[in-house]
């Protein structure tokens, strides 16, 4: 009894910790209150809210010795996550923090997950610290591009240098991703990228850190099933956009679209964790963003039925082996990518949007 009140004493003290340094600056009238948090912890793997990043965890003004026991259980990690966030303008650390605040406490996120990127000297610190300020874990990225150039393997090596240099980094990186849809746009051979995988595994094996491809169905699919790729990747991150299915036409119908991609990855999986990541539907369309059937249609009232769909259907994403489906949704803001953003451009939120983190 003295140890359990002495732990329990202990985590009293970490969470006041918690409160006095990274209550929301910005947003205090969109933070959870205590019985929010109660209400919404996860269940099964570690108990929450003693496991990183599940919410109401009490993170300790330090971090452990190592990350070993750090994590949620990967099961517990089902419905809604966080989100794509792109990278492309090199937001400063106040904006990186101010904006992880919101995905935090605004939505109740556990995860962001980088899309595109950032150069600038000591940038992925600056994602770490902003980070670590608000309880998010980060799926980070080796960013391929789109020009076809080498310049990804300058960018693995910038990222990978800084996970082992930065004390912190791996008490927030929850993954490393190589992509975006790397298969898909044939920028290595699958052989290759499957020896990627399995090199960086090895590189991050001392701090813990998995490491995945992020990739649509497709993209497996026209190199042969990619089976190599899919038996090295330590987690599956699943590129979901059924708006750009031939067979598109409302998001309200694209159950059977998402299913048909899932079902896939369940079969060739081995069943692995997998999430969506990039995941949404556009609310408008662009040059580089065309349906390839004459019914689908974009607009931000699809756009928010997409994600009410994907809610609705959380006891059935929360059954798929390997611990349920955890989603993102693509992507924070209009100002990152037009059409995807759940904020418009001028950071205006373009629909109600409070998914379940748990069901």
């Amino acid at each position: 009894m003295r140890l359990l009140l002495h732990a329990l004493g202990y985590f009293v003290a970490l969470f006041v910790v918690d409160l006095v340094y990274t209550t929301p600056l910005d947003f205090p009238d969109r933070a959870l209150s205590l019985r929010d948090l109660e209400g919404r912890q996860d269940s099964g793997g570690l108990s929450a809210p003693l496991c990183f990043p599940a919410l109401g965890f009490p993170k300790p003004p330090v971090p452990p010795p190592d990350n070993t026991h750090w994590w949620c259980d990967p099961a517990t990690e089902y419905a809604f996550v966080g989100f794509s966030y792109e990278v492309t303008d090199c937001q400063s650390r106040e904006r990186l923090i101010e904006e992880f605040r919101d995905i935090r406490y605004h939505f109740n996120s556990r995860y962001i997950r980088l899309y595109g990127a950032c150069d600038r000297e000591g940038f992925y610190d600056d994602i770490v610290a902003a980070a670590w300020e608000n309880s998010l874990g980060v799926h980070a990225l080796v960013w391929f591009g789109f020009d076809g150039s080498d310049i990804w393997i300058s960018r693995r090596d910038t990222l990978f240098a800084a996970l082992h240099s930065n004390p912190l980094a791996k008490f927030v990186t929850r993954g490393v991703q190589f992509g975006s849809e790397p298969l898909y746009d044939n920028v290595l051979p699958h052989q290759q990228l499957a020896q990627q995988v399995i090199l960086a595994k090895q590189n991050l094996s001392s701090l813990n850190i998995p490491v995945t491809v992020s990739e649509l169905a497709y993209g497996y699919q026209e190199r042969g099933g990619a089976q190599d790729v899919l038996d090295a990747v330590d987690f599956i991150n699943i590129h979901m956009l059924p708006f750009f299915s031939q067979n598109a036409s409302t998001a309200k119908n694209a159950w059977p679209l998402v299913l048909n991609d899932l079902d896939w990855f369940i079969e060739h999986g081995n069943g692995k964790k997998m999430y969506f990541d990039e995941n949404g539907w556009p609310s408008v369309t662009s040059p580089s963003v065309q349906p390839n059937s004459p019914y689908a249609v974009a607009d931000v009232q699809n756009e928010h039925d997409y994600f009410v769909l994907l809610d609705q259907h959380c006891e059935d994403l929360k059954k798929v082996e390997g611990g349920g489906i955890g989603w993102f949704a693509h992507i924070y803001s209009d100002y990152m990518e037009p059409g995807y953003g759940i904020y418009n451009s001028s950071m205006q939120i373009k629909f109600p949007f409070s998914p379940r983190t748990a069901c």
